[in-house]
């Protein structure tokens, strides 16, 4: 398939995408910038579901950079263990609200750069916490829905996120790459999960057979 095919093939997506879901939304609960860089750390290897779950009981302890910032590692491990991983993203959270706080003064880098050098900040988280953050948008997040999916309809042959953004950053308008992504993972969790099932009947795979 050209070039020309793909992108073809990616604005008949996005449109059929934006009727399925006319909001761009992301599925995490949280009422500050920092609490949704908490949450999106969290949310790696782990469902928006639970994130949000232990989230709930997280936020209503630790209000401030500063509470987190002086949160002690053993206990702030306890409180987010559900979560998975939970040794790493603990101290993930503390420092970046230590360096948020001290060279950002209490607010979220506004760059990628910037973002990439806070601990536990890979591209795709990047790319969220800079979108809900500030509307900026710098790339295309690539999780495990988008993944996967991307692959089915036929947007990419690759499997590293790496070079599945870089081909979906080619084919996609810039002004859609991160509402494509929120609604195609939208579409996996309503339409096409990762279980085995019958693709014919999902409604992407319809319009790109």
């Amino acid at each position: 398939m050209t070039l020309f095919e793909k992108r073809k093939k990616a604005i008949l997506i996005v449109n059929k995408l934006k009727k399925l879901f006319p909001k761009v939304r992301s599925a995490l609960n949280y009422s500050n910038n920092f609490e949704m860089l908490t949450a999106v750390i969290l949310s790696a290897q782990c469902t928006d579901k639970m994130v949000n779950k232990v989230t709930e009981k997280l936020f209503e302890k630790y209000k401030t950079i500063d509470d987190f910032s002086d949160a002690k590692l053993e206990q702030f491990e306890l409180d987010i263990k559900s979560t998975g991983f939970y040794r790493n993203k603990a101290k993930n959270i503390i420092n970046c609200a230590k360096i948020i706080k001290e060279k950002y003064k209490n607010k979220i880098p506004s760059t990628m750069e910037e973002l990439l050098d806070l601990p536990g900040i890979a591209r795709k988280s990047a790319n969220i916490i800079l979108y809900l953050s500030t509307g900026k948008i710098a790339g295309v997040a690539v999780d495990t829905h988008v993944k996967r999916l991307t692959k089915i309809l036929g947007l990419t042959n690759n499997t590293d996120p790496v070079k599945i953004e870089k081909d979906l950053m080619q084919i996609l308008p810039k002004e859609e790459w991160m509402g494509f992504s929120f609604r195609l993972v939208d579409y996996g969790r309503k339409y096409c999960s990762a279980r085995n099932h019958n693709h014919q009947n999902c409604p992407l795979t319809k319009l790109v057979s």
